[in-house]
């Protein structure tokens, strides 16, 4: 048999209905924001210190852990016809992609969150991820505006964020 991983997902509220718990989670899919209800028996939950904050304004991304800064980087955000959506997001996956050279550099971490632009990209339905850099992503600098939608890292960046962050860790793009 086929072992599946669970999914980690972001609580955003809960609400008691004839005895039972139940959870307001955050939902990857169009539009941006979906949630849906779960019962909480039905899952475990832990917490996470660690929130991600993305800042268009200043082509940023800090890292923060207990409420205290552990790292601020430049990234690239989405050009301005391809903008990087706004809200408030979670880490859906962390991939380590083996090959550097490519594109995407050495990791890729796909976000709740999709373009309000683009409804399909590169073969994929749009949705928007913090990753590496690598081949031709190399040429627009981080603190630019230049992909079409995901947030771009430098590689050693991301690789200490895919280390220290789990998966359903909050992302908020403001």
């Amino acid at each position: 048999a086929q072992r599946t991983a669970a999914a980690r997902m972001l609580v955003r509220d809960s609400e008691r209905t004839q005895g039972v718990l139940w959870l307001d989670v955050r939902l990857a899919g169009r539009p941006n924001g979906n949630h849906g209800w779960i019962r909480a028996d039905s899952a475990q939950l832990s917490e996470t210190p660690w929130r991600i904050e993305i800042s268009r304004a200043s082509k940023s991304l800090r890292l923060i852990k207990a409420g205290r800064t552990k790292r601020t980087m430049k990234v690239v955000i989405g050009a301005p016809g391809t903008p990087t959506p706004t809200g408030h997001f979670a880490l859906l996956d962390k991939l380590n992609v083996r090959d550097t050279d490519n594109f995407l550099g050495n990791w890729v971490m796909p976000l709740t969150a999709y373009s309000d632009v683009l409804q399909q990209f590169d073969g994929g339905p749009g949705q928007i991820a913090i990753h590496g850099r690598g081949g031709a992503s190399l040429k627009q600098p981080v603190g630019t505006a230049a992909s079409h939608g995901c947030v771009r890292v430098e590689n050693g960046n991301i690789a200490r964020i895919a280390a220290s962050v789990p998966t359903g860790t909050p992302v908020d793009i403001t």
